[in-house]
Parts: structure tokens; sequence; C-alpha cells
């Protein structure tokens, strides 16, 4: 799955055009790296994003093109 549509599945940013202006501005890394929109995301990624003051730091535990809001956080853990 791409990267853009992982962090909007996962609602760990609300909108696709969001993500891809994230990924744009080089506000977001996987691994380590920046990552561009197209990135294909993997079980066991790294995912870093800096939005404004707040820097979100998840790694990815599941990859699922469907989810509902109530499941869409068990995509994720959150790390420190």
């Amino acid at each position: 799955m791409r990267l853009d549509k992982y962090l909007k599945v996962s609602r760990l940013v609300k909108r696709r055009t969001v993500a891809n202006e994230l990924c744009d501005a080089k506000h977001v890394d996987v691994n380590g790296k920046t990552a561009r929109a197209s990135y294909e995301i993997k079980v066991g990624d790294i995912i870093e994003i800096q939005m404004g003051a707040n820097r979100i730091k998840a790694e990815v535990l599941v990859v699922s093109e469907y989810v509902t809001k109530e499941n869409a956080s068990a995509m994720y853990k959150l790390l420190p």
C-alpha cells in the first residue's frame, strides 16, 4: 500500500491530500529516510511524521485497504 494511502486509512493524517503534501515537503520519514508518497509500506516499517511542533513516530503493525474507524488505531503502534 502506498504511504499516503496508509496514513489516511490508519487515520494518522485526516486526508490523503494532506499526507501527499507532507511527503512532498519531506516531513515524512520511513525507517530513517525521507519517503515519497508512492513508497510501498510494509509491516515493521517505522514512520515519523513532522507536523509543525508535533512529531509522531509509529510502527506499522497491519497493512489493510479497508479499516473501520474503531479499528484504525490497531494498524500501528505509537513509539516514544
